[in-house]
């Protein structure tokens, strides 16, 4: 059985007993075996592979992806412990070039004598590519085993050449279940949790510490914690406790990461699909994680244009309003504005005809490049003009019989008559199709019997 350890600080000997109880308790209840840790059981259950690897000893460079607080660091350290290596962490945030190539050097000495170096790199992401590469023949020659932890989508954040030599293992946030067990266990702990201060609180409570934590372990021991110091030796944490404890805490979200957008895409595509009830679902948690609100009514907004469109011509001025109510009112008076314009565009009718007709101009634009725009559509306030042609043939629609000039092309030459506008039976396109039918098989009939 591998020795066990309980941080990282104990690893490389930063911290020694004395200063034990100044450590926080989500890192003294650092589990020190990969029976101890709670959560993660589709990676690390008995029999699955990277934990038969662990536990053999044999285990390859990888990247550890997920939410704060889900054990990426534990399992890191865990890996040093159970593969006899020396553990080495550093932050992408603190380290530049200069560190990791000392660093690596190191762990080259290291594997010279014989022994290998378990490095973590958190917040791998943050690292740039020249960084990156810089652990690339290490990771080769198997000076290090790599493992770096990220909150951020590998595929996005970090460069091919270190994914092509790495496993990336998806780590899940932590169930309320099992957060509420690493609390009991800190409770009942003499040794490392508060089992010696004798405390007092119901499964009720313990379950709702387990639930504000949001899927980090890490942040239910901090409140557990607080809520200790709060309830003093002996005594009772109790609603009131908690209610001080978890004031104001906000829900796991990372503004301008995978989550943000993921819940961003989450609103618009429950807005598309009429389903007022998950749109303000997300909404909500948007709000909750501190989204910044000219944002969400910006993402609106476009909703408005993008699939509500022409069915409902009156969502983009809602939208408008909501938008300006919010700047006039601030939160969270103004929060309901952009509430209600959820709700409006959830259920109203769905169009996404202009937008796919102007992506199809778009790419006509593309295709045939700069064409001149025919004579008698242009523009000819000068004489010169004029006796150019300009504007030659143009027939002004209010003077023609029913106001519309039937056999006038708009298009290029070289391009013909072209459909881009077809509107979809729903809401008030229903109306404009029917219009446009009809205007359509005139046209045609004009041209028809203009080229007979």
């Amino acid at each position: 059985m591998p020795r066990r350890i309980s941080s990282p600080a104990e690893t490389n000997d930063l911290l020694g007993s004395d200063s034990d109880h100044l450590r926080p308790l989500a890192e003294r209840m650092r589990p020190r075996t990969l029976d101890e840790m709670v959560g993660q059981r589709r990676l690390l259950a008995p029999g699955t592979a990277l934990r038969r690897g662990i536990e053999s000893g044999h285990v390859h460079s990888m990247v550890l992806w997920g939410p704060p607080g889900c054990g990426k660091t534990t399992l890191a350290l865990l890996l040093a412990q159970y593969t006899n290596a020396e553990f080495q962490a550093i932050s992408a945030v603190l380290s530049g070039l200069p560190q990791v190539r000392e660093v690596l050097a190191e762990a080259a000495q290291r594997f010279a004598g014989g022994r290998r170096t378990v490095l973590f790199v958190d917040e791998v992401h943050r690292f740039n590519k020249v960084q990156q590469d810089a652990f690339l023949p290490h990771i080769e020659r198997g000076t290090i085993i790599f493992v770096g932890a990220t909150t951020e989508n590998p595929s996005f954040e970090l460069n091919s050449a270190l994914l092509s030599r790495c496993r990336v293992h998806v780590m899940e946030a932590v169930s309320a279940e099992d957060i509420a067990t690493a609390l009991k266990r800190a409770l009942q702990d003499t040794e490392r949790g508060l089992g010696e201060r004798h405390l007092q609180i119901s499964d009720d409570l313990l379950q709702l510490i387990a639930g504000a934590a949001d899927g980090d372990v890490r942040r239910g021991l901090t409140f557990l914690e607080i809520a200790a110091d709060l309830a003093g030796e002996g005594g009772a944490i109790t609603e009131a406790t908690l209610e001080q404890v978890l004031a104001d805490r906000t829900r796991r979200f990372d503004k301008g990461g995978e989550q943000f957008y993921d819940q961003i895409s989450a609103l618009h595509k429950c807005v598309r699909s009429s389903n007022p009830d998950a749109a303000l679902y997300w909404l909500a948690r948007m709000f909750d994680g501190g989204a910044d609100p000219s944002y969400l009514a910006r993402r609106l907004t476009r909703m408005a244009v993008e699939d509500i469109g022409l069915a409902d011509p009156r969502a983009l001025q809602m939208a408008i309003d909501a938008w300006e109510t919010f700047d006039r009112l601030g939160s969270p008076e103004g929060e309901l504005a952009l509430a209600q314009l959820t709700i409006y565009l959830a259920t109203t009718a769905k169009s996404n005809a202009a937008y796919n007709a102007f992506n199809s101009a778009k790419s006509d634009v593309r295709e045939y490049g700069t064409q001149e725009v025919p004579l008698h559509i242009r523009n000819a306030p000068t004489r010169l003009m004029k006796q150019l042609g300009y504007g030659k043939g143009y027939q002004y629609d209010h003077d023609v019989e029913g106001g519309i000039a039937l056999d006038q092309t708009g298009f290029p030459d070289a391009m013909g008559e072209r459909v881009y506008y077809e509107p979809v039976q729903r809401g008030m396109e229903i109306k404009l199709k029917e219009k446009l039918d009809s205007l359509r098989a005139a046209r045609e009939a004009a041209r028809n019997e203009g080229s007979g």
